[in-house]
């Protein structure tokens, strides 16, 4: 099936070289370009792309907002959210997260990697790569007042099930986490859906958030024990 794909982005020179970066993959069409956030919004309920890729910093409405609209938007339940940042200077990626952004993926991302995420997010699930979450912890991290949850919030997840939120937290795949603990693919991502729905979060991406939040993960991509 055609991966249907909505990009957004105040600059005219990222709009044109993401479209040729994704629509040089057979799978992958770019239904619609914006500009700006009010018109991001007005084409993706006109055309309910699978998935948009929005700047977090355009006129009229930035991507955090316009991300909000979508998320809660019940018409608009199929469309995932790629956030698209600078993190030199942004300052919003944790609340894309949890405004339900499915990931984010940096403007200077190669053709592989964006159709990749792009496939993956498609698919349903969250794009987190080690690189990327590594930066946003650390940017977090210099946040004046973070918002915290309590770490008893976690008390329900079993000693394995800590160590996967780790992995998860530290950007690792199912493969990757399979690997590290000895396990099937199939039986981390079993892993990662009980721990989901344990917290009681939407999916991977708010589970690194949580992890942040709760203090399992410090500052520079470290892991507590306890």
């Amino acid at each position: 099936m055609t991966i249907r794909v909505l990009v957004a982005d105040d600059q005219l020179l990222v709009r044109t070289g993401l479209r040729g970066l994704l629509e040089r993959d057979p799978d992958i069409r770019v239904v619609a370009e914006a500009g700006d956030g009010r018109e991001a919004l007005r084409l993706t309920a006109e055309l309910r792309p699978d998935v948009a890729l929005l700047d977090i910093r355009m006129p009229e409405l930035d991507g955090l907002a316009l991300t909000r609209r979508i998320t809660a938007d019940p018409d608009l339940a199929d469309v995932r959210v790629v956030v698209l940042t600078t993190f030199e200077t942004d300052q919003y990626v944790f609340e894309a997260i949890r405004a339900g952004a499915k990931g984010f993926l940096t403007k200077t991302v190669d053709r592989e990697e964006l159709c990749r995420a792009v496939r993956v997010v498609a698919g349903g699930e969250a794009l987190l790569s080690p690189s990327v979450t590594g930066r946003v912890i650390a940017e977090l991290s210099r946040r004046p007042d973070p918002a915290r949850s309590s770490p008893e919030r976690l008390s329900a997840l079993t000693v394995r099930e800590r160590e996967v939120l780790e992995m998860i937290a530290s950007g690792r795949s199912n493969a990757e986490i399979g690997e590290a603990l000895r396990m099937s693919p199939l039986t981390a991502k079993t892993h990662v859906s009980r721990i989901i729905t344990k917290l009681r979060v939407r999916d991977r991406a708010q589970l690194v958030a949580l992890a942040y939040e709760t203090g399992l993960v410090q500052p520079g991509g470290d892991a507590t024990r306890g």
